[in-house]
């Protein structure tokens, strides 16, 4: 029997939001501690991040999740009520998540503001263009490509082998015959011909650069260092050789500050920067968090797809650079997803299969393992969804506790935050009785080829890994370049612990081939690329912007 459900830009469009401005009341601020962009949305100022940096810190909660299936784990969903469930029994609680890309909003994923009565409002502004932030990455990353091809039309005077430039250009869509392009044909004054590409926008390097960044001195610094290209002697070049870091700071001066919303339980959402997990680090910028952390007792944030991914990259990149860590994660499933993951086909989810649900626990079970190899009191989040059945949602709940996980199930979706405060209770008392002993499982001092190992070894549960001839000559470069001590921010198919999307569950026995390195000194980390992921997606058969529509009067269509 087919389950007739609302949609989730049905129950937003339904919602009442309040002026912004009476939630920033509820933060402690005011109007003037606001740029407001309308009656629903506003940034928070220069000068009030500097008047709150003396506040004491509150406490972060991390949501991550098992392996991302076709399914779906609602992780941004269990974020945002359970920022409503913390409000509903009395704490101070603020949301400070990543801003959807077009990409997937656009393509097949969906947007990133939650679903059902745990969302973030105004839905239809945060999925499109919101305040304009990542133009205006766009733009400055744009802006730094016709620079630099136009260096090389004025002269070359930093002698730039035009072979070797691995600076690209940007754009916040999944476009696939952008990928590979040639760029100044027509003569001698249309520029100089060479091979150039695009990155969808949340994989480029300013991307990075604006989450990590702790204000704008620190912008300008990470500007600087950012590599676009070699020279005939085989040395970098940077933003700062070309003299254009402050063209590049001044498009992102406003981009920098937070953006302030609310959800349809009106609890403060702090939501900016949206690197993707599997090509990028996968965190909201470290300002809209440090900020987060002033202005409310707890801080609940998400990092990007499973905890292989997003959660690895919080705690070896973002903590790093923030000074900040977790005192507990959330580890988001759903029945779907296990079943999935056990090898049922997406069609036949709705039949019960406790068999397949008890084989994809094993998935559940390693990312809980990586967590707490990391020193962290970990809580699972059971997602529940309505055709869940009885008997497995029981097989779950009796799994994680003969294994002694810590467990709730949720009911964000349906109820909002009263659906969330079993967890929200469950949380508190983790925090409270267990110790958080919280530690990297690399050493910055570790070569990039150990860091490497490291990550898929512990966190992937891999047998090893294998260097292309180019990645292992960027290593030796990379040494001879001083940038090794740098973390690593590995790209790899969100869908399996493996670097093969097919290969689901609890993979063993399997070698992560690195096919070469990026270097992202700007924002101080190196990409390991593997498998077959691209930093430009493509759009599926059908995208979701085929339903996708506007009636006479404005409102959206087909949003989710």
């Amino acid at each position: 029997m087919k389950i007739k459900v609302k949609s989730d830009i049905g129950i937003a469009q339904e919602s009442k939001m309040k002026h912004i401005v009476e939630i920033a009341e509820k933060l402690g601020l005011v109007e003037d501690d606001l740029e407001l962009f309308g009656k629903y949305k506003a940034k928070i100022s220069n000068d009030t991040l500097t008047k709150i940096k003396t506040n004491v810190s509150g406490k972060i909660i991390l949501v991550t999740s098992i392996n991302p299936t076709p399914a779906g784990e609602g992780k941004s969903t269990v974020t945002v009520g359970l920022g409503d469930a913390f409000n509903r029994i009395g704490k101070k609680a603020i949301i400070a998540i990543r801003e959807p890309s077009l990409g997937p909003t656009m393509g097949m994923k969906g947007g990133a503001t939650g679903g059902g009565y745990s969302q973030v409002l105004p839905m239809e502004d945060i999925n499109l263009h919101f305040t304009g932030d990542i133009h205006a990455i766009t733009t400055a990353n744009n802006a730094l490509a016709a620079l630099l091809d136009n260096h090389l039309q004025q002269g070359n005077e930093l002698n730039i082998d035009q072979r070797r430039i691995v600076w690209k250009r940007a754009v916040d869509l999944n476009d696939r015959a952008l990928r590979k392009i040639v760029i100044g044909l027509g003569g001698p004054q249309q520029g100089v011909p060479r091979e150039d590409g695009f990155d969808i926008t949340v994989a480029s390097e300013i991307m990075a650069v604006l989450c990590l960044a702790t204000d704008i001195r620190d912008l300008k610094l990470r500007l600087s260092r950012m590599v676009v290209a070699y020279n005939y002697n085989k040395q970098p070049v940077t933003v700062g050789d070309l003299g254009v870091v402050g063209a590049l700071t001044l498009l992102l001066k406003d981009a920098i500050k937070p953006n302030l919303v609310q959800t349809i339980e009106h609890t403060p959402a702090l939501i900016h920067g949206g690197p993707f997990a599997n090509i990028a680090h996968g965190c909201n910028s470290v300002i809209a968090t440090i900020a987060a952390t002033k202005l409310a007792d707890y801080v609940i944030t998400e990092a990007g797809f499973g905890a292989d991914l997003g959660a690895e990259k919080f705690l070896h990149i973002k903590s790093r650079c923030a000074g900040i860590k977790p005192e507990a994660v959330v580890i988001v499933a759903t029945i779907r997803a296990l079943k999935m993951h056990g090898g049922v086909t997406k069609t036949e989810l709705v039949t019960e299969n406790i068999s397949a649900l008890i084989l994809g626990f094993a998935n559940l079970k390693k990312h809980i393992e990586t967590i707490k190899s990391f020193g962290l009191p970990v809580v699972v989040a059971i997602n529940k969804f309505i055709t869940d059945t009885d008997l497995e949602v029981k097989t779950l709940l009796d799994w994680c506790q003969t294994e002694n996980f810590p467990v709730a199930l949720t009911e964000v979706w349906e109820k909002g935050g009263a659906g969330g405060i079993t967890l929200a209770e469950k949380l508190l008392s983790i925090i409270d009785q267990e110790e958080n002993n919280f530690h990297p499982l690399y050493d910055l001092s570790d070569s990039i080829e150990k860091k490497v190992r490291t990550i898929v070894q512990q966190v992937y549960g891999g047998k090893d890994v294998e260097f292309s001839p180019k990645a292992k000559k960027q290593l030796v470069d990379f040494e001879k370049f001083g940038w090794s001590n740098l973390p690593i921010c590995m790209a790899k198919s969100q869908y399996s612990l493996s670097d093969d999307p097919t290969k689901l569950g609890r993979p063993t026995d399997f070698t992560v081939t690195v096919r070469e390195f990026k270097p992202s000194i700007g924002a101080g980390f190196i990409v390991a690329l593997t498998g077959d992921v691209m930093t430009m997606p493509g759009l599926p058969k059908k995208p979701a912007a085929l339903s996708m529509d506007v009636d006479d009067n404005g409102n959206a269509i087909g949003l989710f």
